[in-house]
């Protein structure tokens, strides 16, 4: 009767795993991990507040940079309870509830990053191939309906995935591959038909990992375009040098998205270890590598984060 009483309450749990093999060194392995987060906490939290301070910063390109802040701070919070929790306690099991709120934010946040990066490939665009017409065409006003537009979009694609998911039984074994819940993870423990759902998750991948970066390309050929016909060779580097940070942040998130994406549909027998790394690298590169790069390339943010820390030791 026991035996059975927890059978049925284990059945209302997911079971998250941690790194496949290494399960003594959880605690080593945590180390980098908190100092990723840390990064990616401090980084980003300090873009806005640079962001927020510097009058000078309150223009369309920082307010677009603001928005991937924002993304990058939500999908490191929304992965950072369930990794350290199992990695420094041995946490495993998450409710049904918690495991789809998680799914629901961490597809959400990243989804959203994807159209943050294409509207500021527009507002590149605009900047570059329209500078006359820049602050008439990207107000105040548009930025906000961009944004609301940004948060619906992804909002409309996660959710019926979640629903479709939500409705299917789950009888197989409850032990997920990851630290956090993915949705290519908890499908394949659905003992039911799935092929609406597989062909739901195909169209939201390629409206996300094939349209966006597709609308990217097109603004950099534009861009380009608009550069190599008009511009002396100086103009030129420096207009490439303006879009240099947005394009490294687009490769830092489409590479792992793309692998990721890639190796649970074509190498699903390919071992553990490799479906993890993957994913981590996915959902950690992006909030972590971003605020170095727009710190590091963007000398409006270099010199906002030195002015900020200058104003601190004088109230100090």
């Amino acid at each position: 009767m026991s035996k059975e009483n927890n059978t049925t309450q284990d059945a209302f749990y997911f079971i998250l795993t941690g790194i496949p093999g290494f399960e003594a060194f959880h605690i080593w392995i945590s180390i980098p991990f908190c100092c990723f987060y840390t990064i990616s906490i401090m980084g980003n939290t300090t873009i806005l507040a640079v962001i927020r301070t510097e009058p000078s910063l309150h223009q369309p390109m920082y307010l677009f940079l603001s928005m991937l802040a924002l993304t990058d701070l939500g999908l490191t919070l929304t992965t950072l309870p369930t990794v350290m929790q199992l990695l420094w306690f041995n946490i495993q099991k998450i409710t049904f509830e918690g495991c789809f709120a998680q799914f629901f934010f961490l597809h959400g946040f990243s989804s959203i990053e994807s159209s943050v990066l294409l509207a500021m490939s527009f507002d590149r665009y605009v900047a570059i191939c329209r500078p006359l017409h820049y602050a008439s065409i990207l107000t105040s006003k548009v930025i906000g309906r961009i944004g609301v537009a940004i948060i619906c979009r992804c909002v409309l694609a996660v959710l019926p995935s979640l629903l479709l998911l939500k409705r299917l039984p789950f009888c197989h074994s409850h032990l997920l591959s990851h630290s956090y819940c993915l949705h290519q993870d908890m499908i394949r423990l659905v003992c039911a038909d799935i092929r609406v759902n597989s062909w739901f998750a195909l169209v939201l991948v390629l409206l996300i990992i094939a349209v966006d970066p597709l609308l990217i390309v097109l603004s950099y050929a534009l861009i380009l375009k608009s550069i190599l016909g008009t511009a002396t060779w100086t103009e030129r580097v420096r207009a490439l040098n303006n879009c240099l940070s947005h394009f490294l942040a687009v490769l830092v998130l489409y590479v792992p998205m793309v692998s990721v994406s890639m190796t649970h549909r074509f190498a699903k027998h390919a071992s553990p270890l490799v479906h993890v790394v993957l994913a981590n690298i996915y959902l950690l590169t992006p909030p972590v590598m971003n605020p170095i790069i727009y710190s590091v390339k963007t000398k409006q943010i270099r010199q906002g984060i030195f002015h900020l820390l200058f104003q601190r030791k004088m109230h100090e």
